[in-house]
């Protein structure tokens, strides 16, 4: 990353009343010189400044617009930040970015280099800057709301105590090192062997409750499991709410295994239709067959659903053993049972629905919503929202457990240096060039 000042479109490109142009650097306010009337000596930083933007080298007008100067370090980068909104048509935006190519140091921002920028100079940590990944990309208002704990430093607060904690038990055993004829009291090593035994403790518990907590970001899986005809399709449409699959009368219809996103009382929750489960011939049916059963093994929830005019519940003794804990039982076609009959089946654990007349489908969908939220949320709502975070989570206890003093201090001591280095790689607090450019690709070229 060089020095250079850099500039970019932070909004859509495309038709829209207002786009934001980002410059930052330490050439920030050459724009400002060269492209309005507003002389930089009686710049304000923080203070709305409307005027004609005009072409560097012509000097024609190429718009009328808000201009704003937030000077560093208090900026998003850390570094002098000026702003344009401006109008947001094709020629206006074109023509401005233009504009800003011909002026001397600038250059057209990488992607994610904005938040790269303001994790070097201190403004965001690497967990920081991901909720602010998270919460551009938020399709649902539980995304949107861990995106922004996460933002405001909630993970980043929890791991950097611990990393400290560490730090100061890495203190005591680099000071017995260096002076190897003290003997270390038994008080030190019964305070520091605590400290880790809590340590352990407090991540293990972590790392449970933040459990396949990575879906709250890719999505919930939900699929839908059953026999020919039990009415798997109609579900799908009636939870949906559209035609979403192909409703017929004829066994083997769905083929495939179809998915629609959903977001379910703010959670993102990608639904599956999947292929009647019989014995079949049918070489693509059976394909269809060995689809849905992958995706069982996949699913976070199975709703197991079945013709209850016809079937039992134990039909699903193949579905059961790939399912685990997760099978729900849906008996479809309640409409078609006797009062009797339904209340068997509730006392046998099976939620009753009717998918062609639309009757229990929401109360299915309440039951998701609260199964995700006590399953998938933790009680402290500090997530583990990547698989990076509980890759490192897992090395550092497992370098914690290894720690003890029946071995070389300098053996101990590196167990608790490794340690706190796995939590320094989800933070950022140590070299970590080699994921910077895998975190940071992923934004828009404006942020």
């Amino acid at each position: 990353m060089d020095n250079k000042t850099i500039y970019a479109l932070s909004t859509v490109y495309g038709k829209s009343g207002v786009a934001v142009i980002r410059v930052s650097g330490s050439n920030a306010k050459d724009v400002v010189e060269k492209m309005t009337s507003i002389k930089t000596v009686y710049l304000k930083p923080r203070y709305a400044y409307f005027t004609d933007i005009k072409d560097v080298a012509s000097r024609e007008t190429l718009d009328k617009a808000v201009v704003l100067y937030f000077e560093g370090p208090h900026s998003f980068t850390g570094e002098d930040i000026v702003e344009i909104q401006c109008h947001g048509s094709r020629a206006v935006l074109g023509s401005i970015l233009n504009s800003l190519s011909k002026i001397e140091n600038l250059r057209l921002a990488e992607p994610g280099e904005f938040s790269r920028r303001a994790f070097y100079n201190g403004k965001m940590d690497l967990t920081e800057a991901e909720g602010l990944a998270d919460l551009i990309d938020a399709e649902t208002s539980e995304q949107q709301k861990y995106a922004i704990r996460q933002m405001e430093g909630g993970l980043k607060n929890l791991y950097e105590g611990w990393r400290q904690e560490l730090l100061k038990v890495y203190a005591y055993m680099e000071a017995y090192i260096d002076f190897p004829d003290e003997d270390i009291p038994e008080s030190i090593k019964e305070s520091n062997l605590n400290t880790v035994f809590k340590l352990i403790k407090a991540i293990d518990e972590h790392l449970q409750n933040s459990n396949h907590s990575e879906r709250l970001r890719e999505g919930f899986r939900v699929v839908i499991a059953g026999p020919a005809n039990a009415g798997k399709s109609s579900l799908l449409n009636a939870v949906v709410k559209r035609n979403a699959a192909i409703v017929s009368d004829i066994a083997g219809t769905t083929r495939d295994a179809v998915d629609v996103n959903l977001d379910i009382k703010g959670y993102p929750v990608i639904f599956t239709d999947t292929a009647g489960i019989r014995s079949s011939n049918d070489v693509i049916e059976k394909q269809g067959i060995e689809i849905a059963f992958n995706k069982i093994r996949e699913a976070d929830l199975v709703l197991g659903l079945f013709d209850a005019s016809v079937d039992t519940p134990e039909i699903f003794h193949e579905i059961k053993k790939e399912s685990e804990n997760k099978l729900l039982y849906i008996a479809n076609k309640c409409d078609k049972l006797t009062f009797e009959q339904c209340s068997e089946l509730k006392n046998a654990g099976c939620l009753l629905i009717s998918a062609k007349y639309n009757q229990g489908v929401d109360e299915l969908i309440d039951y998701i919503a609260e199964y995700i939220g006590k399953n998938f949320t933790s009680g402290s709502n500090l997530l583990i929202t990547r698989q990076r975070y509980r890759e490192a989570l897992q090395e550092c206890v497992a370098n914690l457990k290894r720690f003890n003093f029946d071995k070389e201090i300098e053996l101990s001591a590196e167990d608790i240096r490794l340690a706190a280095r796995e939590l320094g790689k989800i933070t950022g607090r140590i070299e970590v060039e080699e994921i910077l450019d895998k975190i940071f690709g992923s934004f828009c070229i404006g942020k």
